[in-house]
Order: C-alpha cells, then structure tokens, then sequence
C-alpha cells in the first residue's frame, strides 16, 4: 500500500525543483496483427493501438489535474516492426505511417518500436527494415526506431554495425532541412531491455504482457537541490546516502502515478524507471549534480566516478521504494538535453572520449551527441562497436544516439527544440577504422557470457 504522506513530501520537488512524470508509456503487443498481406497488417495494428490507447492521454491528464503532478509525455512502444515485416513482406514504411497515423489520432507525444534485435544474425524481415530506417524517419513525425546490434550472451553483430553507421548518417542526411531530426529518433542499443518506456528507445519486448502501462520519473533537479544543503565537506558515503533517500521519495511518487494510469486504463502495471533525466530547463542538468557534488565542471577528473556514485545511489534508492523498478532507472547524460553537459561541451571540458568513459557506469551511453556533417558512416559505425564493447563487457545495457549535423562543422550547433533540446558540434578522431568496419563478421560474446 502506499501511504500519500509519503507522496506530499514531493510537492515542494514538483512545484520548485522541476520533479516531474517525464512519460507514460502504453507498451501495445502487435503478435497478434501479423498477416501475409501487409495491408491487412497494417489495419490490424491501427486498430489495436488506436483502441487500447484511445484513453491514454485522457488518464495522464486526468492524474495531472489530481495530484497536480506534471506527466510531460504519453507515450507508445509496439513489437519490433521487423518481426511483422518478417511475415507480410512488402515496404516497411507502411507500417511506419500506420504507426504514426496511430499515435496521431490517439494523441501521444512518440511511438517507439520501429525496432530489429540482431544482435546474433539477422532473421526474416531485419534487413528489410533496417534499410527502411532512413526514409521511414524522415516521412512521419511521431515514429521512434531502435536496433539492438549486440549482448553479453551473444556478442556483436558486426555486419549490422556497419549498417547502422550508414542509416544513422542517411536519417540526417534526409532530415537535414529539419535540423537532421532523424537521427535524434534512432537509437543503437547493446543489450537493450524489453520494458524501457523512454524514447527514442523504447519498444514493447516479446516477453512481455499484451498491453502494459510503464511509467519514467525524471529528477534532477530534486537531487541537485538536496545536495545543495549539504555542507561542502559532507562525506562521499554521506553524499550518496542522502541522494538513496531522494531517490527513494521520487519512485513512490512514479509508483503512484504508473498504478492509478494501469488501473483507470484497466491494463497490468509494468515498472517505474527511475532515470534522472535532464532537460535544457534551468535547474534541471545531471551535469549540475555532479558540479554539486564537488566537480568545477562536468568533464573535468572525477566524473566518471561522481557519476558512478550517482546511479548507484539512484539505484538502491528506486529498488527500495518499488518491487516494480525496471527500465533503465539510473541517470542519463544526453548532451544536448542538458544545460550543463552543453555548457560543458562548449567550453570543451567535455569530450566525446570523456563521455564514453562515462557510459562504462551510467544507464545509456553516447546520447544526443552532435557530430560535424562529413563523419563517414565508418566512424559512426566504429562509435557504436566501442559503446556496443562497452556494454557487452560489462554486462549492462549502451547506446549510441549521435547526430551527423550535415553541412556544420566543429562549433556550430543544432536546435532540435523542446526536450530533445540543442547542442554543439563536438569533434571527432580523424583517423579512419573502415578496414575494421568492412571485416564484419561478429565480435564473439566474451568470456562472461558463460554462467548457465
């Protein structure tokens, strides 16, 4: 049960410190809309989105009203498409304009899924929708695509690393009069999780129920905020302990909001993913905590293990709180969604090399990162293999999310707007790893892979 004195400690974190509800996110099975003739598929899964999700965003504003609680998105995440495409066949892209038809006439803010796992090898219909990334991201709005290319049990699919090279710079180069959008909205995962109700990652896993309500609490600037009282010379141990306790508040909060949403929806309540993420909003920077906790500025000596502290802390806290934590729960570092990882990467303080360093212990990876206009789809690609080893290695989910600014070259910027926000162009190591990248094949899955 959960008890709302609880819940009113957090008015003060929502009215002053930017605590919100950064998403609720519908997870809709599409198993069932399979079919030999796409066009028939594509009806099916109109229909069941449209209907199971008809009342989504009615609920979340509900909530809002009563709790006075902010819930910033609504949100869909659908079976990877490229297990529909498998059966039927055909463009791919129908299936993405169906999707976005969808979350159009539901209302929603994203709709993730437009997904393949290869992480092994591909199978009937990965391909296919993987080469229909690009075009699929630049003719709809709302659409969200994700392919995972590696995992501890399986390695990494180094074939489909250099493809995913080459759609992440064709996304940009086809929405390049809008900022290069498409890019922001593609994600390459190693060992991406089933239940992730963030985008652009988010698809609803083979694993899970047929329709689910999964709920992502944001609070950064809660945390930054608690830190700030503490005296400067307060302990490493004391530190993390008073950010477990924060931590702990703010999942109840998203327990609270994920149950209520799952029970007015009539669907089973999924996880609350507790992941501190940031906004371009003033007051609202994962960077500003780690500054907080003793740093000159983000990117300098110390980072990595602030940060480690950090999710670590936001961890035990969340699992304390709630049976259903899940997700990615942890604390992302999306460059240009944050005020102070932008501010930071302008001064160059912040490297790319920094970051990946950093995504050895936080819950993402290489995320929102602005590259200059003439990277070669081989760089990208070797971008996602070092952050795919990353992740394998270590037994935890990464990503990459960067961004071909075509046509900029180092210091100028992108706007995306909104929460996706804006950010500089970061520089990049010149020296070429295409021969690496044209080997393919497949980096086997490492030792500790081995623990059946």
């Amino acid at each position: 049960m959960l008890n709302m004195s609880d819940i009113m400690e957090t008015i003060t974190m929502i009215q002053e410190e930017n605590l919100d509800i950064r998403t609720i996110t519908m997870g809709i099975s599409l198993i069932d809309c399979a079919d030999a003739d796409i066009d028939k598929s594509c009806e099916k899964v109109y229909e069941k989105i449209t209907r199971l999700a008809k009342d989504l965003v009615k609920t979340g504003e509900g909530i809002e009203k009563k709790y006075g609680i902010p819930i910033v998105n609504k949100r869909i995440s659908v079976t990877p498409i490229s297990m529909l495409v498998g059966v039927s066949g055909g463009d791919p892209v129908k299936y993405a304009k169906t999707l976005d038809k969808a979350a159009h006439e539901v209302g929603v803010n994203f709709i993730g899924g437009f997904s393949a796992l290869v992480q092994k090898g591909f199978s009937a219909g990965d391909r296919e929708l993987i080469e229909a990334i690009p075009r699929a991201l630049a003719e709809t709005e709302l659409v969200c695509s994700s392919v995972n290319v590696g995992s501890t049990k399986a390695g990494i699919n180094m074939d489909a690393v250099r493809l995913m090279g080459e759609k992440v710079r064709k996304a940009s180069e086809l929405t390049k009069d809008r900022q290069c959008i498409g890019a922001a909205k593609l994600v390459v995962f190693c060992n991406a999780v089933e239940d992730n109700p963030f985008m652009a990652g988010a698809f609803h896993g083979v694993g899970e129920a047929d329709c689910v309500l999964s709920v992502g609490v944001s609070g950064p600037g809660v945390v930054r905020s608690v830190l700030s009282k503490m005296p400067d010379d307060a302990p490493l141990n004391v530190v993390a302990e008073a950010i477990k306790k924060t931590a702990f508040k703010i999942t109840r909060m998203g327990q609270l909001v994920g149950m209520e949403a799952a029970d007015s929806l009539g669907v089973p309540f999924g996880i609350v993913d507790l992941s501190l993420a940031p906004t371009p909003a003033v007051g609202d920077s994962v960077a500003h905590i780690l500054e907080e906790i003793g740093l000159e500025q983000c990117g300098a000596h110390g980072t990595t293990a602030a940060l480690a502290m950090l999710n670590d802390a936001v961890k035990k806290g969340g699992v304390m709180a709630s049976s259903s934590v899940g997700g990615l729960s942890g604390a992302f570092i999306p460059v240009s969604e944050d005020a102070g990882m932008i501010a930071a990467a302008r001064n160059g303080v912040l490297s790319i090399e920094k970051l990946e360093a950093m995504t050895a212990v936080c819950s993402v990876g290489l995320d929102m990162i602005v590259i200059p206009g003439d990277t070669t789809s081989e760089v990208i690609a070797a971008i996602i293999a070092d952050e795919a080893a990353i992740g394998m290695v270590n037994s935890k989910t990464t990503a990459v999310r960067v961004i071909p600014a075509i046509g900029l070259k180092e210091g100028e910027e992108l706007d995306f707007g909104g929460l996706l926000g804006y950010g500089p162009v970061m520089p990049l190591r010149s020296q070429s790893p295409a021969k690496m990248i044209h080997r393919g094949g497949r980096i086997p899955a490492p030792l500790q892979s081995l623990k059946n």
